[in-house]
């Protein structure tokens, strides 16, 4: 399915706009329309069924199950549903927004918005092929532990404070609903068929209009970083593993963006070049789930300070998985 956004690039790169396939600035071109599609076809998708599901099923009963009266259960589970669903960072924003509505928790949300990206089915089935299942298991369980923890974390803080003003009024409204016997006006009403087409609709429409135009910045970026880097540069300049290239590889990591998937390529590339593995997981999952296109969009639902405290736990977290997994490769 993704191979048609692959294909729509190349026909408009190098047959309509006639780009030579051999240059930095078609790679570049390529890179941005693909993503860009790819991701707008997501989103739109991800609302709309989002949208549609909260119109047909009763979110409550989801949110209970996440915010019941153990906490650690819910970070878990939200970490787990992240594992399982084949969301890039960008595409995960909707349904972040989804969860928001439902009351759920901010630290629960995040458990599950930073696992997504890092990990899918996938990405695990290319991880055992490239690195063995030992490395494999030690990636999920580690994955799924920055989640849960950085979850943990932002409850602690009472983060759900730092929302947008509109994100934290859908919060307010759904975690009200708890409190009182009365369900939510969407599920507790048989919408007719059309009725919840057009309530999906409403909600894509008005989501989409406010983030539309920080996708293409987003992504713009990254493209312009993806083309212009230069060939060899991160394997001649972070492949030594010194102390400090795998802070460095966050950093680098950090402007480009990909997902767990289309990663995995990438990651092998830069083993075979001679970049430590865990030097080589810090630049991945900087990339994957710490991308300037992901923060773009989340600054559409957060304010600048949870943002920032957003961003810190991830970078912190990347670079001591980095220097952890730098440790232990000689001993597995």
């Amino acid at each position: 399915m993704l191979q048609i956004f692959s294909d729509l690039a190349t026909w408009l790169t190098y047959g309509i706009f006639n780009l030579d396939p051999n240059t930095k600035l078609a790679d570049a071109v390529h890179f941005f329309i693909e993503d860009t599609t790819k991701i707008f076809a997501l989103l739109i998708l991800m609302i709309y069924v989002i949208a549609l599901v909260r119109a047909s099923l009763n979110v409550e009963r989801v949110r209970d199950y996440l915010a019941g009266k153990n906490r650690f259960v819910g970070y878990f589970m939200g970490s787990v549903f992240g594992t399982v669903t084949p969301f890039c960072s960008c595409s995960s924003i909707p349904v972040f927004l989804g969860f928001t509505s439902a009351g759920i928790p901010v630290g629960i949300t995040m458990a599950f918005l930073i696992t997504s990206p890092l990990i899918n089915e996938v990405a695990i089935l290319l991880l055992i092929s490239l690195l063995g299942w030992k490395f494999t298991v030690i990636y999920v369980v580690v994955g799924m532990s920055v989640g849960i923890l950085a979850g943990a974390f932002l409850d602690a803080i009472h983060a759900e404070r730092w929302l947008q003003s509109f994100a934290a009024k859908a919060l307010e409204r759904g975690q009200a609903q708890t409190n009182t016997d009365q369900p939510n006006e969407v599920t507790s009403i048989s919408l007719t068929l059309a009725e919840r087409h057009q309530f999906a609709k409403n909600e894509m429409l008005d989501i989409f209009g406010r983030v539309w135009r920080w996708v293409i910045i987003g992504v713009g970026l990254g493209a312009a970083l993806h083309g212009f880097v230069p060939d060899g540069w991160i394997e001649t300049h972070l492949g030594h593993g010194q102390w400090w290239s795998v802070p460095a590889a966050v950093l680098v990591g950090i402007p480009l963006y990909s997902n767990a998937t289309g990663v995995i390529p990438i990651m092998e590339s830069l083993i075979i070049n001679g970049l430590p593995i865990g030097t080589t997981l810090a630049f991945c999952m900087a990339t994957v789930a710490a991308s300037f296109p992901e923060f773009i969009l989340l600054k559409q639902v957060m304010q600048w300070r949870l943002l920032i405290i957003v961003f810190s736990i991830l970078l912190i977290s990347f670079t001591l998985i980095g220097w952890i997994f730098n440790f232990i490769t000689p001993m597995l």
